[in-house]
C-alpha cells in the first residue's frame, strides 16, 4: 500500500470531547469518526486492525474446537420474551416492528438465539459438547455512550456458547474458554486479569471478567498484590475488622433530638457516633416493592450485590414523597427500629452489632443503643457493602488495591436457565430425555482496539504490537531523486515478498510530517531512506517503541527487518 492512495485523515490537535486516549487518538490518528452518539465509523486503517484482532480471535477460537456461525442480527422479540429477558434487558434494547405489525428486537447478545437452534438441532448426547461462536454486530440503547469505542451503542462481539451433558463438560469447556481468553489478550498486548464477578442478567451459578487497568475505566477491580485474588466491586469481598460494641446500657432503644443532622457525617460530627457505630438506611423499590436496605454508617451500597441477593429485575431508590409515605420521615432521619411492614435486607457487617445509632423514622430525631438482632426484624443477610481500598485480602490478609478497569471479555456458566426456558433436551445415554447445561463466552473486538490504545501509547501517538498494527513497517523516502524513489520502491517489494506487511509513504510532504504521521499512527517500525545514506550504501532503521535509530545494510535491510518482525510476532 502507498501512502499516497491511503485514506488517514489525521488531525494536529485532540478532539474538544475526547477524554479516554483512545478517544483522542484514534480519533487524532484517522482510524475512527464519529456519526452520532455512541455510533462509529472504522475507517481503512481500523478495519485493517479490526481483521488482525478478529483473526487472533478466530485463530484461538478454532483451537479449543469452536465452530463459527453467522447469526441473524434482528430477532423476533417472543423468543426473549420466553426466557424473560426482554423484560430484564428494558430500555437498553432496540424494538422495532416490521410492516407486519410483528415485534422485533435487535440482538445485544444470542443466548436465546443459538439455544433456539440447538434445541432443532441437537437430538443426542453423542453430538455433545457443542461450541459454537460468532464474531458480529450487537446494539446497546447505552443511555451515556462516552469515551470513544469504550462505550457505544453498536459494535462487534466474539460471543460464543458451550453446550454439554453435565457439570464436568460445563466446567472443561468453561476452562477452555479462560485458557483461549489468556492466550488471546497476550497476543493483542492487552495486559487482561481474570477476576471474580457478577453474572448479572446472564444469569448462572460462576463468571469471569476480564479486566485491563486504565484511567478511562469505569468498573472497579479490587486486586491483592500479595495472592492472586482479584474481583469486580460488584462480587468483591473483604475481611473486617473484628468490633468490638459497648453494652447498649438499655432494654430498648433510646431517642434524641437531631435537628441539624442531614448525614452520616453530620451526626459523627455532631454527637460524637462515628460511622461504623451508625446503621444506615437506604429505601429501595425492589420489583415494585418498597424495601430498606440497611448497612454500617461508613459503608457504601453496590447496587449490583443487592439485585444478585435478592434476585430482584428492578431496582431504584425510592423517591423522597414515596419514603416519606411509607416511613414518615425524610432522608436523614430514616430507620428499621420496629419496621415490620416492610422487608429488610441487612450487610453482614452488621450482623451482631448493638449500641447502635440510626433514624427514627421522624424528622430531627434519631436513636441510639440499637441492637440489631433485638429491635431491627431483617429478613435477608448478605453482603452489599463496597470494599474499599487498604481492607484485608480475604484470602492472604494482605491490603487490597482498588483499580480503574475497563472489561475486555466475559464469561459465564449459565446452567439450564435458557436450556429450561427454550426446551432444549436431547435423549441421555439412557434413552432418557436431559437437558444440556450451556456456558457463554464475549469478548467486544472493538473495545479490545481501544484496550490496545489505552495500554500502548505515548505522548506522539499509538504505539500498536507488531500483532495488530495496521501496518508493520513504513518504509520513507526522503528527497525526490529519482534513484531514492526507486531504492524506496525496490526494498517496498522486497519486504511484501518476504511476508511483511509494509506500507510506502510517497507523499510530497516534508520529513517531519511524514514521521509525525507514521508515529501518531503507531505503525511499529520505520526504515528512512535519504541520498547521504543511500551514497553510503545504508538505511535508517528505527523502532516506534523506542531505542536509537540504527543504520542497516541496504543490501541486508529487507533480510533483517524481516527477521526483526518475525521476532516481534513470535514474542506475542
Amino acid at each position: 500500500m502507498r501512502w499516497s492512495q491511503l485514506y488517514v485523515p489525521t488531525l494536529r490537535d485532540d478532539p474538544a470531547d475526547a477524554e479516554a486516549a483512545s478517544h483522542r487518538l484514534l480519533v487524532r490518528a484517522g482510524f475512527v469518526r464519529q456519526l452520532s452518539a455512541g455510533h462509529y465509523a472504522l475507517l481503512p486503517l481500523a478495519v485493517r486492525v479490526r481483521e488482525r484482532v478478529s483473526r487472533i480471535v478466530r485463530e484461538e477460537m478454532n483451537r479449543i474446537g469452536a465452530q463459527e456461525w453467522a447469526m441473524p442480527t434482528m430477532h423476533p422479540a417472543e423468543i426473549w420474551e420466553r426466557s424473560g429477558r426482554l423484560e430484564v434487558m428494558g430500555d437498553e434494547m432496540f424494538h422495532l416492528k416490521d410492516r407486519k405489525g410483528a415485534d422485533l428486537v435487535l440482538g445485544m447478545t444470542h443466548e436465546e438465539i443459538f439455544t433456539t437452534f440447538a434445541a432443532q438441532g441437537l437430538a443426542s448426547y453423542k453430538q455433545l459438547p457443542q461450541m459454537w461462536y460468532q464474531l458480529h454486530t450487537k446494539f446497546r440503547d447505552e443511555p451515556r455512550p462516552k469515551s470513544g469505542l469504550l462505550r457505544v451503542r453498536e459494535f462487534t462481539m466474539k460471543d460464543s456458547y458451550s453446550f454439554d451433558l453435565d457439570e464436568a463438560g460445563l466446567d472443561r469447556s468453561f476452562e477452555l474458554h479462560r485458557a483461549a481468553y489468556e492466550r488471546i489478550f497476550a497476543r493483542l498486548g492487552i495486559p487482561a486479569i481474570g477476576v471474580e464477578a457478577s453474572s448479572g442478567s446472564m444469569g448462572g451459578s460462576a463468571s469471569v471478567e476480564f479486566m485491563t487497568e486504565t484511567a478511562a475505566g469505569e468498573d472497579l477491580v479490587v486486586h491483592c498484590q500479595s495472592c492472586d485474588y482479584a474481583a469486580n466491586v460488584e462480587k468483591a469481598t473483604s475481611t473486617l475488622a473484628t468490633v468490638v460494641d459497648e453494652p447498649a446500657g438499655t432494654d430498648a432503644p433510646e431517642p434524641f433530638d437531631t435537628p441539624d443532622v442531614r448525614t452520616i457525617e453530620d451526626l459523627a460530627r455532631d454527637y460524637d457516633l462515628p460511622g461504623e457505630r451508625q446503621v444506615k438506611t437506604l429505601v429501595y423499590l425492589l420489583d415494585g416493592e418498597l424495601t430498606l436496605v440497611l448497612l454500617r454508617g461508613d459503608h457504601s451500597l453496590v447496587e449490583q450485590k443487592l439485585t444478585d441477593a435478592t434476585g430482584a429485575v428492578e431496582a431504584r431508590p425510592a423517591q423522597a414523597e414515596e419514603i416519606r409515605a411509607a416511613l414518615g420521615a425524610s432522608p436523614g432521619s430514616l430507620g428499621a427500629v420496629g419496621v415490620t411492614e416492610l422487608p429488610v435486607v441487612a450487610d453482614e457487617a452488621l450482623r451482631g452489632r448493638s449500641n447502635m445509632a440510626t433514624g427514627a423514622n421522624r424528622d430531627g430525631v434519631h436513636v441510639r443503643g440499637v441492637d440489631v438482632a433485638r429491635d431491627i426484624t431483617v429478613g435477608r443477610w448478605a453482603d452489599l457493602r463496597e470494599v474499599t481500598a487498604g481492607e484485608p485480602c480475604p484470602n492472604c490478609g494482605k491490603p487490597l488495591s482498588v483499580m480503574n478497569s475497563v472489561e475486555v471479555g466475559h464469561i459465564f456458566k449459565l446452567g439450564y436457565k435458557y436450556s429450561e426456558a427454550l426446551d432444549l433436551t436431547v435423549l441421555g445415554p439412557d434413552g432418557k430425555s436431559v437437558m444440556p447445561i450451556m456456558g457463554c463466552y464475549g469478548i467486544g473486538i472493538e473495545r479490545g482496539i481501544a484496550a490496545i490504545v489505552e495500554a500502548h501509547h505515548d505522548d506522539k501517538g499509538i504505539l500498536w504490537p507488531v500483532s495488530v498494527a495496521p501496518f508493520e513497517v513504513a518504509v520513507v523516502p526522503i528527497g525526490k531523486d529519482d534513484e531514492i524513489k526507486k531504492t524506496a520502491g525496490e526494498l517496498y517489494e522486497a519486504l511484501r515478498e518476504a511476508g511483511v506487511d509494509t506500507v510506502l509513504d510517497d507523499r510530497d510532504e516534508r520529513p517531519g510530517v511524514k514521521f509525525s504521521d507514521i508515529e501518531l499512527v503507531g505503525i511499529p517500525y520505520r526504515i528512512t531512506i535519504g541520498r547521504r545514506g543511500l551514497a553510503n550504501g545504508v538505511v535508517e532503521f528505527a523502532s516506534r517503541a523506542g531505542g536509537e535509530a540504527e543504520e542497516l545494510p541496504l543490501a541486508e535491510a529487507a533480510q533483517r527487518v524481516a527477521a526483526l518482525v518475525a521476532e516481534a510476532r513470535a514474542a506475542l
